[in-house]
């Protein structure tokens, strides 16, 4: 079960760099691009993140980490001239920090 979920959490961290990069050089239409870079890359990495939060064995980082997911995919849905755009960059800096800090703490 943990393999499938490690696989699963892989290629959805690879598909938002390949959207990430897509949108930084610029490879489709500006509005695709946009799309790419700025919609759908913090939702793969939102979802990545409930996957790994799935993962995880304390909850004092599970819970942690799905809120983090929350923020990546709430925030992907705002206009991108909201204040409130920047939740999803927080969300994504907060998991990748829950991500480091689990895996020291597991070894």
């Amino acid at each position: 079960m943990k393999s499938n979920l490690q696989a699963t959490q892989g290629i959805l961290s690879i598909l938002a760099i390949i959207c990430l990069a897509a949108g930084w050089f610029k490879i489709f239409p500006d509005n695709i691009n946009y799309l790419l870079s700025a919609r759908l890359f913090y939702i793969l990495i939102g979802v990545s993140f409930i996957v790994q939060g799935r993962m995880l064995m304390h909850t004092k980082f599970m819970y942690p980490m799905y809120a983090a997911a929350g923020l990546c995919i709430v925030g992907a849905f705002l206009p991108m001239d909201s204040s409130l755009n920047v939740i999803k960059t927080i969300g994504l800096l907060g998991g990748v920090v829950i991500s480091f800090v689990s895996r020291s703490q597991n070894r």
